[in-house]
């Protein structure tokens, strides 16, 4: 076969140069320290001898093997920048009498459209899998392996195919291994099940999937979102009407999830993350005020007559089966989940196959499972609202309060810290003065009024606490001094991160790691990432975390602004937001097998740094 794509293109007189400088290579070998293949390369550029812009194929495909465990050997591969290797073309094989290689299953790749074999997996960058072996010969300390691979330059020439052989050292107890599966993280583990399982097997997998994210704080804001939605309809409230506006705002929700998914997967965009700018947070927050005015009785928010009548004539637009389902598509961009293992799955599966029917279905499925217990909530208010009377104007007004609140929260990714805490306390004091916290209370109030009082005196004194925490530069609503200057006992501490910023910058940390024989850790962070501000908050605070990273050189890189080195780092390392975590061993190279994607509790995490030292 030939196994150079542009050899026709090639002068009559450059080709027989080349098969002279193969068939002398050994005669001219002691000559100088540059090989055959080397030489071959640049000729076949039209270039010298010194050519550079080639590499030799062990500059540009740099493998290792070594013991991983009693029975199995890791074999890793760094690619240059430019060149990729093809996933079928690996072979392993033993040279050594007693040894047997059994076979291993490799990480997923890149499909290609490969000039000489069409549609094919490639690697890129850095990955690794496992080989199991089998000695059947006792005392063997020592064996050969011979490594086969074939790779190419990005439009350029491919090398032909290539051998290497390994002298290993056995890991103790060798004996029979069981064949054992490739080093694969969570999501990518799911992006290979989505390559091999059945389009309904994968529909149902992702719909169990968002099922678990439904109980993840990034979804818990769309309840008060969808239950406003339902409050403010001006019509008799029933069982099948909550159940219709809900499922109008789940079904536009799965869609704009779907649809954002496939082009964040096809073109490496990420809309969810670019919405998280002032303007448009600030939009978000607007509607909710109007909304929550709205409520609050101010005016009666309705549209113009003639759009009216294209809604089916409903007043409320924010009960309309139209508004809500406008209501779902702006919650998909701005509310829906952080990124996590299944989302961050069919996405690399998107961006490495091109299906995007596939992926497009899976998130559907994904946005139903974390929408179901939304339709369950719509549809229990049915039965559970008060129909009328003055008990249906204290629940829109308490809904009111809490859209108000959702607007702040909103507010707070590009806030600073005490300005958000003032609008949280303007809140609090304003909610505690409309429950007549500071009213007389006559001695024939009745204990409803005097409970509504004692908790508007509560929400007011806590206004207050805010208020003197925002003066002196404090922290959240719910840690209002994590900043502390006023309070006795210190904050806890979080990890101390070097910042990195782009794929220049974090090169340059991991050759720094690199001199200093340390290994990694690279957290991915975002002010908007609900799952991020909890890794801060729980995890990397704990002391035992602390202690179990003293040995790694800590790394952040803030996303926050998703600028243009924010998108390439991200592209560079096929992640699709945050929350994630990278590590690296102390040759600087990544354990793509324990990859991190979302929240992580401190013991399991603990127990995750601890195998990450070990490879």
């Amino acid at each position: 076969m030939n196994m150079f794509p542009r050899l026709a293109a090639l002068p009559v007189q450059r080709l027989m140069l080349a098969a002279m400088l193969l068939w002398l290579a050994p005669l001219s070998a002691p000559l100088s320290a540059e090989g055959p293949l080397d030489r071959l390369s640049g000729l076949l550029q039209g270039q010298g001898p010194a050519a550079d812009d080639i590499l030799h194929p062990d500059r540009a495909f740099q493998l290792e093997l070594r013991p991983f465990s009693p029975g199995s050997l890791l074999l890793s591969w760094q690619i240059e920048p430019g060149y990729y290797l093809y996933k079928d073309k690996f072979q392993a094989q033993s040279l050594t009498d007693g040894i047997s290689t059994q076979g291993f299953s490799l990480p997923p790749g890149k499909i290609k459209a490969d000039p000489l074999f069409g549609r094919v997996e490639v690697y890129y960058g850095q990955n690794e899998a496992v080989i199991p072996f089998n000695a059947t010969a006792p005392g063997l300390k020592t064996a050969a392996i011979e490594v086969g691979y074939q790779g190419c330059k990005e439009d350029s020439i491919c090398y032909p195919p290539i051998k290497q052989t390994y002298t290993v050292a056995l890991a103790a107890a060798g004996g029979p291994a069981a064949p054992q599966p490739a080093l694969l993280s969570e999501q990518d583990g799911i992006t290979q099940r989505l390559k091999d399982k059945g389009l309904l097997l994968n529909i149902l997998a992702f719909f169990g999937f968002g099922l678990l994210l439904a109980f993840t704080p990034c979804v818990f804001p769309m309840i008060p979102i969808l239950s406003g939605i339902i409050v403010g309809e001006k019509q008799q409230m029933t069982r099948p009407r909550a159940l219709s506006l809900s499922l109008s705002y789940v079904l536009a929700m799965a869609l704009t999830y779907a649809g954002l998914g496939v082009v964040a997967g096809l073109f490496h965009f990420n809309l969810q993350a670019a919405s998280q700018n002032i303007w448009a947070l600030s939009l978000f927050s607007g509607i909710f005020v109007l909304l929550a005015l709205s409520m609050f009785g101010f005016y009666e928010l309705q549209l113009p007559a003639s759009w009216q009548a294209r809604l089916s004539g409903n007043r409320a637009p924010g009960g309309a089966l139209k508004g809500a389902a406008v209501m779902g598509v702006l919650s998909a961009v701005i509310v829906g989940p952080c990124v996590a293992p299944p989302l961050a799955g069919a996405l690399l599966y998107i961006s490495q196959t091109g299906d995007a029917l596939l992926g497009g279905l899976a998130l559907f499925a994904l946005g139903l499972g974390f929408g179901l217990p939304l339709l369950l909530v719509g549809a229990a208010s049915g039965e559970i609202l008060p129909r009328a009377g003055a008990w249906m104007e204290t629940v829109r007004r308490g809904f009111g309060v809490i859209m108000l609140g959702v607007a702040i929260w909103f507010l707070e990714r590009v806030l600073p810290e005490a300005v958000s805490l003032m609008l949280w306390a303007t809140l609090l004091v304003t909610t505690a003065v409309f429950m007549g916290a500071l009213d007389r209370t006559d001695a024939t109030a009745g204990r409803a009024a005097r409970l509504g009082k004692g908790f508007g005196l509560v929400l007011m004194v806590y206004g207050g606490v805010l208020i003197v925490a925002a003066a002196s530069g404090g922290g959240t609503v719910l840690r209002p001094f994590a900043e502390p200057r006023l309070a006795a006992a210190p904050a806890k501490q979080s990890l101390p991160f070097n910042p990195v910023s782009g794929p220049a910058g974090l090169q340059a940390a991991l050759a720094e790691a690199r001199l200093a024989g340390k290994p990694v850790m690279l957290d991915f962070y975002a002010d908007w990432c609900v799952s991020c501000v909890d890794m801060e908050t729980h995890t990397f605070s704990d002391p035992a975390v602390r202690a179990a990273l003293q040995d790694f050189i800590l790394l952040k890189t803030d996303v926050t602004a998703h600028n243009a080195m924010d998108k390439a780092l991200l592209k560079q390392l096929e992640l699709f937001g945050p929350p994630a975590i990278l590590f690296f061993n102390a040759e600087a190279t990544e354990i793509k097998s324990h990859r991190l994607v979302g929240f992580i509790k401190p013991e399991p995490f603990i127990r995750h740094i601890q195998q990450a030292l070990a490879l």
